[in-house]
């Protein structure tokens, strides 16, 4: 069987690229196809060899202004010419689900989120813009909505990575869309067996919507100690407001490799986690490591943190409500209310061997209908 995997683009390694990564280990002869490609970064993970590349590629420093192109993106994507493949399985957070396959092909779609600044999150990313950015919104944006409904329409199968995309994608596109979570590395991930350290964690990029500055604030203003990982355009920011906390204990290890992230998060008391994801990997991957999660009660959090369980939600972004979470989280920490097993076996089932299980299930459905 002939296979073609199409993402979004290959230039940094994270979640989606995780899922790309989990699709070749089913199909590992499959080929890519990729709106631009930095092989320095990515090559290791996926070879030059088998990646295909759009006409965007040869534009100027084209794996550093790639998200400037939109408008250039679905035409980038539907000039591939993916005639004699059988399968035609994409992982999408923009435009890569719109490319054009022969009705004898089974086009699976993996779906992270719809364009969020195409729909729900528009006015938002709009708000935020400079002058000319927003002028062009206007100009386009438009367009661009009506051609991601459009191509969302020739997919044969749809797959959400929650429940909660699930929804967005009835609302924006008016299909229907199976649900399966994204594949964590929860074999590489364990619980130390030793008791928790007092202090808490942030791991995540540093910018806007992430929200971290609620845990800096939160923590700072209970003098808990608590340990920043990870770096991004909000750096500067985040560390000027820590200083406003001199009593706290609030530590930036900037990046660090994996096993000093999975050291930090085999110790710690707890994550506290404040962003509204779509599915959000990180608190899994606490868990994995036997710990529980603060969370904001919104998004992907919710189909991954049991409450009071595997960790406990707080219902508004903001400091207050992150401050009364953690006083809730304590009380519940001393009645011993958190069971290392049983967090840990609760982030076992999202696992990449059971990602891998269901989605090639989802396909093989799909391959057969389309006989």
């Amino acid at each position: 069987m002939k296979v073609a995997i199409v993402h979004d683009w290959l230039v940094n390694y994270g979640g989606a690229e995780r899922v790309v990564e989990a699709m070749l280990s089913i199909y590992p002869d499959a080929d890519i196809y990729t709106l631009v490609y930095d092989e320095k970064k990515m090559g290791k993970t996926f070879p030059k060899e088998k990646v295909h590349t759009s006409f965007l590629q040869r534009m100027p420093k084209a794996t550093k202004l790639y998200t400037k192109f939109l408008s250039f993106m679905p035409k980038a994507f539907e000039s591939f010419d993916l005639t004699g493949y059988d399968l035609v399985l994409c992982s999408s957070s923009c435009c890569a689900k719109g490319v054009i396959t022969s009705p004898n092909t089974a086009h699976v779609a993996y779906i992270h989120s719809p364009m969020r600044y195409a729909w729900d999150l528009f006015y938002s990313y709009k708000k935020s813009s400079g002058k000319l950015t927003r002028f062009f919104m206007d100009k386009w944006i438009p367009q661009i909505r009506l051609w991601d409904f459009v191509s969302s329409q020739r997919i044969d199968t749809l797959i959400a990575n929650s429940s909660y995309i699930s929804r967005r994608i009835k609302k924006c596109w008016n299909r229907e869309a199976a649900v399966i979570y994204p594949p964590v590395d929860t074999d590489r991930l364990s619980a130390n067996g030793k008791e928790a350290e007092d202090f808490y964690v942030v791991f995540s990029r540093f910018v806007p919507y992430k929200r971290i500055d609620l845990a800096i604030s939160a923590c700072g203003e209970m003098k808990r100690k608590l340990v920043v990982i990870g770096g991004g355009s909000q750096e500067k920011e985040l560390k000027e407001l820590s200083q406003n906390y001199k009593d706290a204990d609030i530590i930036f290890t900037g990046r660090i490799s994996d096993e000093e992230v999975k050291d930090y998060l085999q110790r710690c008391k707890a994550l506290i986690f404040c962003a509204e994801e779509d599915f959000g990997i990180i608190p899994v991957e606490a868990q994995a490591c036997g710990r529980p999660v603060i969370a904001f009660g919104k998004g992907g959090a919710l189909e991954t943190v049991i409450d009071e369980k595997t960790g406990v939600f707080f219902k508004e972004q903001t400091v207050p409500c992150v401050k009364n979470a953690i006083e809730k989280f304590e009380t519940l920490y001393a009645q011993n209310a958190f069971k290392v097993e049983e967090i840990v076996k609760h982030a076992k089932t999202f696992s990449t061997s059971r990602f891998c299980e269901q989605l090639k299930s989802c396909i093989d459905k799909t391959i057969e209908n389309t006989k």
